[in-house]
């Protein structure tokens, strides 16, 4: 029993804004121990990432491969899962894209190959998380230790294929050739001019539809029901009639399956060819995503714009501001994560005093 409760309210929006602020308070210190002006630099952050239609652009499009791996960790967090391998089960969902790509680029309709590699790579993406999944509901593996294990996994056997399989003749960088026109998914500046050169693409929309269907699966299905039922209390679920195992197993497989999309942005939408370490940490921002954004679809399409935000609008301020590194923005990531996960309620006892004073103030 939680030993601070607090209306619905506070721990879905209070509490994950006192946790932002005050990894901004500290990220504002470290910016002003660089030697640069935290609000100037703040502010410049801002306009970079979203005040600007271009910029904007950049940060949407970050944040479409945010919301698949916010959404991959979430779903797992249902049942009681912490899924820490999204970025083992992008780098093979992004696999099996490339392999429908490069195999069909040349001869299939954009109309039929784009669906289908962007299936393998949900595809690919549930296959890789199956295996974490069947070891914890059958073996009793930990999940958090066997998704560590197959990260690892993933980014050795992407090496191999890579460099062994797909590097063309004469083709110095680790990476398989361009894909064809026919395996690049439309970019929204082709209908929306004003978003100048920036990649944002489709995958934007599809990101959205995954965010409405995880929030219909999630609350208004019986097969969500059993999930949360089983994050909430194994014993009392299974008594109930849940299958542990099924519920186990089948969150991890479409955990997997959404990270395994978050590949389609990077390789369909802007890059157009597999390439090691294409994921670029997305996996693990995932996590914060969706320990900020509470699980919640809203929740996770706000963290997620906050993460591209950060991404976008530091690349710019640290070109206008040299004392302050590309680095300093993966460390104000770390400070969101701890602040939201591991420290999710510092405030919550102060929180609970002032409602308590609050409501016997009232009752006085």
């Amino acid at each position: 029993m939680n030993a601070y409760p607090l209306p619905r309210w506070a721990t879905s929006f209070a509490l994950p804004l006192l946790n932002l602020l005050s990894a901004l308070l500290v990220a504002a210190l470290v910016i002003f121990l660089l030697g640069e002006q935290p609000w100037q630099s703040m502010v410049i952050l801002v306009k970079a990432a979203f005040l600007n239609a271009e910029g904007l652009g950049y940060t949407l499009f970050y944040a479409s491969t945010f919301i698949f791996t916010g959404l991959a960790v979430a779903v797992a967090l249902h049942a009681g899962l912490f899924n820490i391998g999204g970025e083992g089960q992008m780098y093979m969902g992004g696999l099996g894209l490339a392999l429908v790509a490069l195999s069909f680029d040349g001869t299939w309709s954009p109309w039929a190959l784009i669906p289908l590699a962007i299936l393998a790579s949900a595809v690919f993406g549930a296959a890789w998380a199956f295996l974490p999944g069947y070891l914890q509901a059958k073996r009793g593996a930990h999940i958090v230790v066997t998704t560590i294990m197959f990260n690892f996994i993933a980014a050795s056997l992407m090496n191999y294929i890579i460099v062994s399989h797909m590097i063309g003749p004469g083709q110095q960088s680790t990476s398989s050739r361009q894909f064809l026109p026919s395996a690049w998914v439309p970019r929204l500046n082709e209908w929306l001019p004003g978003l100048g050169q920036s990649p944002l693409n489709i995958t934007l929309i599809m990101a959205l539809v995954a965010l409405a269907l995880y929030a219909l699966a999630i609350w208004r299905t019986p097969w969500g029901y059993g999930v949360r039922a089983v994050g909430l209390n194994a014993h009392a679920a299974h008594y109930a009639g849940v299958s542990i195992k099924g519920a186990v197993i089948g969150a991890m497989m479409i955990s997997g399956a959404l990270a395994g999309l978050g590949a389609v942005n990077s390789e369909m939408g802007s890059g157009h060819h597999l390439t090691l370490n294409f994921t670029a940490g997305a996996g693990f921002i995932g996590i914060a995503v969706a320990l900020m954004g509470r699980n919640h679809p809203v929740g996770i399409l706000l963290s997620a714009i906050l993460f591209g935000g950060l991404i976008q609008g530091g690349f710019d301020l640290s070109l206008e501001k040299p004392n302050i590194p590309p680095e300093t923005f993966i460390f104000i990531q770390g400070l969101i994560i701890l602040f939201c996960g591991a420290m999710e309620n510092l405030y919550a006892p102060l929180l609970h005093r002032l409602l308590v004073g609050r409501q016997a103030s009232a009752h006085v």
